[in-house]
Order: C-alpha cells, then structure tokens, then sequence
C-alpha cells in the first residue's frame, strides 16, 4: 500500500534546519531536494515503488516521482474521463519534444474536425512540449494548451495522463525510457 504525506512549509523548514546541523541523512537528502525544487511539492513516500518510478493516483488527480530517499515530487494532473479509466503497471517506451499528434479513433469519432495531424508546437496541439508515451497503446503522459490548463485536476481525458507544460518539462528531465508507471485509482 503506497503512503503518500505532505511536508508542509514549515516541516521541510524543520527538516532543512536539520539537514544543516547534520541531525539525520535522510532529512538532510530531503531538505536538499525541497530547496531545490522550485516550488514543487516534496511529499514523503514510504511505497514499493522504485527510485525513478512514477506513481499516479486517479482519484487525487496527482502524479508521484519516486526520489528514492523516503519522498517523491507530486505534480497536479487530469486523468481519464469517465469510462476511458485504466490502472495498472506499465512503463515509458518513449519520449518525445514538441511531439506531433494524430487523433486516436475515439477522439476522432467526437470531433471528426481534427485534422490527420497536429504538428509539434502548434498552439492547438494537445500534447503539449512533452510526450513519454506508455508501453500501454496509444496513451502518454504528456503537456496540454493554454486552453486546456484548467482542465489540470479534473477527469477530462481520453486516457492519457495531462499536465502542465511546466511540469512535464520539469519530469521529462528526471525520468528515463523503461521507467515503470504505476496507476491506482
């Protein structure tokens, strides 16, 4: 069962106070990382997952990366909407810059306006400046349009895992091909 807490402001301010005077090396390992994440949440983790993994849960709208030194990076989400949910294990095959987007059957099938092709970098390109496409057909964790930001937290799409261009960028960065993506509802 995955254990996911917070660390609020004032904890990783205990925690990085810690780290400094050298009380533990896991406090000091985790005072490092939130003070050099930008503002992103650190969160304590105490799962099965690996270092490197991702773990995503549905029902909260989040994304885990698994640091591997009792926490992980939590990152706001949109998920599958009603009736296109899946869980399970699966793993990254790809990644993809600025990757161009052919609409699947199923979205094609509720806009048949879509174009064949949106090419990397256009505006209305729903995948965003990232892609990691999933070992699971033709679902990827990947960056979204201004337009559809505010879609981040909801149920809204057609299977794959949203987020914000920002953030994408920032787990692109830190996750390799053949890392294993675990989603729980």
């Amino acid at each position: 069962m995955l254990n996911i807490k917070k660390i609020t402001q004032s904890a990783a301010l205990g925690l990085f106070i810690a780290g400094a005077v050298g009380a533990s090396p896991a406090f000091a390992n985790l005072s490092h990382h939130a003070h050099t994440l930008n503002g992103r949440d650190i969160v304590a983790y105490n799962g099965d997952a690996a270092p490197g993994s991702i773990v995503i849960h549905v029902n909260e709208r989040r994304l885990y990366y698994v640091v591997g030194d009792g926490s992980a990076i939590s990152y706001p989400v949109a998920v599958p909407k009603s009736g296109k949910e899946w869980s399970g294990v699966t793993s990254i095959s790809s990644k993809q810059e600025n990757p161009d987007w052919s609409p699947p059957a199923d979205v094609r099938a509720d806009h048949p306006e879509l174009p064949e092709v949106i090419p990397g970098g256009a505006p209305n390109n729903p995948m965003g400046t990232r892609a990691m496409l999933l070992e699971k057909g033709e679902v990827a964790i990947h960056g979204t349009t201004n337009k559809m930001r505010a879609s981040i937290g909801s149920a809204a799409s057609y299977g794959c895992i949203r987020m914000l261009n920002e953030d994408v960028a920032d787990l692109y960065n830190r996750v390799g091909v053949g890392a294993t993506v675990v989603v729980e509802p």
